[in-house]
C-alpha cells in the first residue's frame, strides 16, 4: 500500500521548533496531571479488595455504591462490565483488605496463651498454645495447643475480639486431633462485602458467590508500584546503551527522550481520561517502549545509510530525506497495529480493554515522537557538538578526514 508518492521529500524539520514546544507542553502537562487530579491507581498499586459480581436482577451502580457504603466500606468504586450473557455484571473495589494488624495478632496470642511470662492462673501449661500462625490473606489462624482444646471456648474468645468467623461450626475446626491443631477461619473482606450486599439489596438480587475475588495488601501494592517504575527506568538505560552501540552516541539521547516522552504523555492522557493505572497498564507501556524504539531504530538506520549516500548534504537534509523515505512504512505499520487494537478496545472487557487503549495512545505518540522528538534532538546535538568536533579534526588532519567523519 502506497500512501505517499515515491521520491518526494517532505520538510519535516521546518516545523521542529513549534512541535518541540508542543512536546514540552504535553510532557509538563502530563506531569501536572499526576498531581492534580492525580492518577487513578488500581488495586494492584493501591491495595484493596476487588469483586466481580453478576447480579440476578436489575440494579444500578449508584444503588450498589450506596449498599457497599452502608455495609461499612469506604470509598467504593463500582464499574459496570459489558457482558451480553450477564447484563447486570459489575466490578466493585474497596480499599479494605483482609489483614492481621500487629495489635490484633498480639491479642489473639494472648487469648490462646501463646508466648513467654504467661499468668499461671489464666494460662496453665495444659491450656497453652505451642504455635500460632496467621495467613497472609487474613483469612485463617492456625493454633497448635498443648492438649485438646475446647473449641467452643476458642470460638467465644475469637468472637470477643470482634473477628468475623465463618458461620456455624466452620469457623473453628479441629484440623489435626493428634497435634491438637485448630483452624480458625475468618470471613474475608470479600465475604463481608457480599454479606453486606445481601442485607442491603436482598438474596433475590445478590448472587450466591462472586465471579472473581482479588485482593492486594498495601505493602504489596507499594512494592508492585516501585517495581514498575524500576522496570521502566532500567529499560530506558538499556535502550540508550543499545542505540549508542548500534549507531552513534549522538543518536542515544534522542531515542531515550522520545521513549520518556511516550511513557509520560501516555500516563498523562490516561490520567486525564481518569482511566485506571494497573499492572496491565505498565505492561502496555513497556510494550510501547519496545514498539517505539523499533520504529526509531528503523528511521535511524535509514539516516545512517543516507549519511554515506548523500555526502556533502546537511544533516537536516539527510533527516528529511530519510523520514520521507520511511514515512509510508511508518504510517502503514502504525495504522495496521492501531486498527487491530481498536477491535480489542471496542469489544474487549476488563484488563484487555485498558491494555489496548494504552497501546493505541502509545503507538500514536511513538509515531509522532520518532519524527518530532528523536530526530530533532539528534540534529541539534549534531549541530551543537558533533559538527564542532568534526571541524576540529578536519583542521588538525586535513580535508581527507572530513569525508570519513560523515559516515556513522
Amino acid at each position: 500500500m502506497q500512501l505517499f508518492p515515491e521520491g518526494k521529500t517532505y520538510d519535516f524539520m521546518a516545523r521542529r521548533g513549534a512541535l518541540a514546544w508542543l512536546s514540552v507542553f504535553m510532557v509538563l502537562g502530563s506531569i501536572g496531571l499526576m498531581f492534580v487530579p492525580g492518577p487513578k491507581l488500581g488495586t494492584d498499586f493501591k491495595g484493596g479488595t476487588e469483586l466481580e459480581l453478576a447480579f440476578k436482577s436489575k440494579v444500578g451502580d449508584v444503588q450498589i455504591r450506596d449498599a457497599v457504603s452502608a455495609s461499612g466500606f469506604s470509598q467504593p468504586q463500582v464499574i459496570q462490565v459489558t457482558d451480553e450473557n450477564n447484563p447486570y455484571r459489575f466490578l466493585i473495589r474497596v480499599q479494605e483488605v483482609s489483614t492481621f494488624p500487629d495489635e490484633l495478632k498480639r491479642k489473639v496470642q494472648d487469648v490462646v496463651c501463646f508466648g513467654d511470662n504467661l499468668p499461671a492462673d489464666r494460662c496453665p501449661e495444659a491450656k497453652q498454645a505451642k504455635e500460632v500462625k496467621f495467613s497472609p490473606g487474613g483469612e485463617k489462624i492456625t493454633v497448635r495447643f498443648s492438649e485438646e482444646p475446647d473449641l467452643e471456648k476458642v470460638r467465644t474468645d475469637m468472637l470477643a475480639l470482634s473477628l468475623a468467623l465463618r458461620e456455624g461450626d466452620a469457623g473453628v475446626t479441629m484440623q489435626n486431633a493428634r497435634d491438637n491443631r485448630v483452624e480458625i477461619l475468618i470471613k474475608s473482606k470479600g465475604d463481608q462485602l457480599l454479606d453486606g450486599l445481601r442485607q442491603q439489596l436482598g438474596d433475590n438480587v445478590v448472587p450466591v458467590s462472586p465471579l472473581r475475588v482479588e485482593w492486594v495488601g498495601p505493602k504489596a501494592g507499594a512494592q508492585l508500584r516501585d517495581s514498575a517504575l524500576k522496570s521502566l527506568a532500567i529499560s530506558l538505560v538499556f535502550v540508550m546503551l543499545y542505540i549508542a552501540f548500534r549507531f552513534d552516541l549522538r543518536f542515544s539521547p534522542g531515542a531515550v527522550l522520545a521513549l520518556m516522552h511516550d511513557a509520560i504523555v501516555t500516563v498523562g492522557v490516561l490520567t486525564l481520561m481518569q482511566r485506571e493505572l494497573n499492572l496491565a497498564t505498565v505492561a502496555a507501556i513497556l510494550t510501547i517502549v519496545g514498539y517505539s524504539v523499533n520504529d526509531t531504530v528503523v528511521v535511524y538506520d535509514r539516516v545512517r545509510e543516507n549519511l554515506g549516500k548523500l555526502r556533502g548534504s546537511t544533516f537536516t537534509t539527510i533527516i528529511n530525506r530519510s523520514l520521507s523515505e520511511m514515512l509510508n512504512r511508518t504510517m502503514v505499520t502504525s495504522m495496521t497495529t492501531i486498527l487491530s487494537l481498536l477491535m480489542f478496545f471496542l469489544w474487549g472487557t476488563g484488563a484487555l480493554k485498558d491494555f489496548s487503549l494504552t497501546l493505541i495512545i502509545g503507538i500514536g505518540l511513538g509515531t509522532y515522537s520518532s519524527i518530532y522528538v528523536a530526530l530533532p534532538l539528534t540534529d541539534y546535538l549534531d549541530r551543537k557538538f558533533f559538527a564542532k568536533v568534526a571541524a576540529n579534526k578536519t583542521a588538525r588532519t586535513g580535508p581527507m578526514k572530513k569525508k570519513a567523519s560523515a559516515v556513522v
